[in-house]
């Protein structure tokens, strides 16, 4: 019925004033307005930095066949075989055993129950490729052991480059696979790209090791450069501690030498291997080595088993802030690369707001006149249930602090134009029922009814589209599907109850006139 009761009424209105509330922050200061939400802009209409980085994964399969080599090796030494040129070359594990042992490392390389096993099973994945050429085997990375660590390395890149950009501070980033080995990354607003060009650049390898001069040490020896470049050293390859051991960094400033540094705390762990390492190295440099270059190198002069130090090494409060970052965030499993560089400014944002207001104001402009003209009093009606529709659609997008794009505003226009098909269907059904019924709060209640499914089917149908959109698409896709679909529900509310009420307001005060609409 038209009929709306008063409690009806004012749930209506207090809803609208509500929603016009809320889309309202977006034109005034967060600092000084009761609510801090706004809908956040994207890269295009607020400018900021577009990366697509790639995924170096070759030290990842390098470090697949090198932790592969160990395992043959324990279990050569282990079955006493006797065995010959156990090497990597060309990305290919080689290595060669007497002719009455070809047997037994077969087995080794078909059983089931194997760390290595190149055939697919129920226990294994297809990870390698054997070939034996007389007592020579050969093992290989299969194409889809190879995809296996791409895929790998690229989630838990995306995990880690997610946590330095969220460190940033960056409103809304647009993270996103692309293939098996590429990252985009979109950061909306950003005012340093560089800064975050340096930390999405960097491995974050963290180690602590020996400095020695003893070029027989046992797990063996490298020369790294300090990071300045103007000293190197000689450092052990045994690993002390690495990143991985990490709870914590943060900048700080020493207050006995007045610089600043990264205080680090290490698990539980770490704690025992670092007092280990400290109470039999005093004297020694320890060297914290950060993606092969050398920080710092402090000498050890007292046992540290408390599991927190500091690593110094003539830091900025920046580059200490962003170091402590990455150890935060942890090491990429792989290095990064940009392959692709945009920025867009904020002036050509501001362009591509500007021409979408345009054209909504144009849009919006046309369709009053044509329902003002074609339906008189309830065109006007409807002109205002349509205005109402974009505060509750903004309101909506406010609530979420979603952000909007260039597609976003399209899908806004598009809203405004099916909002106004649901009137025109309406209240051609009543012009209908009104020349078949001579009551007019009958033909006009008939013919909201009437036209319900006919619309329901239509927007329902639309908004299975935009879910789809939403979650097949990405990007600028998203941003569409996001402000169609929420259009199609504020646009079924304001028909329904905003346009229904104000109608049914206009017809019970005028019921007895003739040709009503």
């Amino acid at each position: 019925m038209l009929y709306f009761s008063k409690i009806r009424i004012i749930l209506v209105l207090l809803t609208t004033i509500f929603f016009i509330f809320i889309a309202s922050s977006n034109f005034f200061d967060n600092d000084k307005y009761i609510i801090s939400k706004k809908i956040n802009l994207g890269l295009d209409l607020q400018g900021g930095s577009y990366l697509l980085l790639e995924i170096d994964n070759k030290p990842v399969q390098i470090q697949k066949l090198q932790n592969t080599i160990n395992t043959i090796r324990n279990f050569l030494k282990k079955k006493n075989i006797i065995f010959s040129d156990l090497r990597i070359q060309n990305e290919e594990i080689k290595f060669s055993v007497s002719k009455k042992d070809i047997d037994v490392v077969e087995s080794f390389f078909l059983d089931k129950e194997s760390e290595i096993n190149p055939y697919y099973n129920q226990y294994k994945s297809h990870q390698f490729d054997l070939l034996i050429n007389n007592n020579e085997f050969v093992l290989t990375l299969s194409k889809y052991g190879i995809i296996e660590i791409k895929v790998s390395s690229q989630d838990q890149a995306i995990e880690i480059v997610r946590r330095r950009v969220d460190e940033v501070g960056t409103n809304e980033p647009n993270i996103l696979k692309r293939g098996n080995d590429r990252i985009l990354v979109e950061l909306p607003g950003l005012d340093d790209p560089m800064r975050i060009k340096s930390l999405l650049g960097k491995t974050a390898n963290l180690t602590f090791r020996f400095i020695t001069q003893n070029e027989n040490e046992t797990f063996g020896v490298e020369v790294l450069k300090f990071e300045d470049g103007t000293e190197e050293a000689m450092v052990s390859k045994r690993i002390i501690l690495s990143g991985e051991n990490l709870l914590d960094a943060q900048p700080q400033m020493n207050n006995q030498t007045n610089e600043t540094v990264v205080s680090f705390s290490l698990d539980r762990l770490g704690a025992k291997r670092f007092g280990k390492a400290t109470s039999t190295g005093i004297g020694k440099q320890l060297a914290i080595v950060l993606d092969g270059k050398i920080v710092s190198a402090p000498v050890i002069r007292e046992t540290i088993a408390s599991g927190n130090g500091q690593i110094s090494g003539n830091f900025t409060f920046q580059s200490a802030t962003d170091l402590a970052l990455l150890l935060r965030s942890g090491a990429l499993p792989a290095p990064l690369n940009i392959i692709e560089e945009r920025t867009v400014g904020p002036d050509l944002g501001q362009d591509s707001i500007n021409a979408g207001v345009i054209a909504l104001l144009i849009g919006f402009l046309l369709v009053i006149l044509f329902m003002f003209f074609k339906y008189k009093i309830f065109g006007f009606i409807s002109n205002i249930t349509l205005l109402v529709n974009l505060f509750f659609l903004v309101g909506i997008l406010t609530l979420f602090e979603a952000t909007l794009t260039l597609p976003g505003i399209a899908g806004i226009i598009l809203t405004v134009g099916m909002a106004v098909d649901a009137n025109v269907l309406i209240f051609e059904r009543i012009k209908e029922e009104c020349k078949n019924e001579k009551n007019n709060i009958i033909a006009f209640d008939s013919g909201y009814i009437k036209s319900r499914t006919a619309i329901l089917d239509a927007n329902i149908t639309t908004l299975i589209a935009a879910t789809i959109l939403f979650f097949m698409g990405s990007g600028p896709i998203k941003g569409f599907s996001i402000t169609l679909a929420v259009g199609i529900l504020t646009t079924l509310f304001s028909v329904y109850f905003i346009a229904r009420m104000l109608t049914a307001i206009y017809v019970l005060k005028n019921k007895d006139k003739k040709d009503l609409i």
